[in-house]
């Protein structure tokens, strides 16, 4: 009886963790200084909109509302000693899913947008091209296609 008990337990208290899992939300986020010039590249390049700001925090949304991503600046007395570097612009990219990555990359080249990398298709079916935000960090803007066989 008392590994049946023990039993049930392990499995309700995993069955309640696994349900809490599917309900995750990811948001990215970086600290730097550069809260405004990242506000500006993403609102007027990307299309994002604010969800919110203050004097220290930057949360910015896909223009659909579905993804995040967030700016903090440094050493904010805020905030706790693992938040409080500012992220030196090396290591990190992004990969935004879009629908016509050709249209959207037009308009970015007509709006005179720095392409990092320009519009190609890769032997795996991806069609990109990446830009760099303020902070270095890496956006790859990409229509997944499955490749030729």
């Amino acid at each position: 009886m008392k590994n049946l008990i023990v039993f049930l337990f392990i499995t309700i208290a995993t069955n309640t963790y696994s349900q809490n899992l599917k309900n995750m939300k990811l948001n990215a986020g970086f600290i730097t200084e550069k809260l405004e010039e990242t506000k500006k590249f993403y609102v007027e390049t990307l299309k994002f909109g604010v969800s919110f700001e203050n004097e220290f925090y930057l949360l910015l949304h896909t223009p659909n509302k579905e993804a995040e991503i967030s700016f903090l600046l440094p050493n904010h007395p805020s905030q706790k000693p693992i938040f409080q570097n500012a992220f030196d612009g090396k290591g990190a990219f992004l990969t935004i899913e879009v629908e016509d990555v050709d249209a959207i990359y037009n308009a970015m080249k007509s709006q005179g947008v720095k392409i990092e990398i320009e519009i190609r298709d890769e032997p795996w079916g991806d069609r990109h091209f990446a830009i760099v935000d303020p902070n270095g960090i890496g956006i790859d803007l990409v229509k997944y296609t499955a490749p030729e066989e």
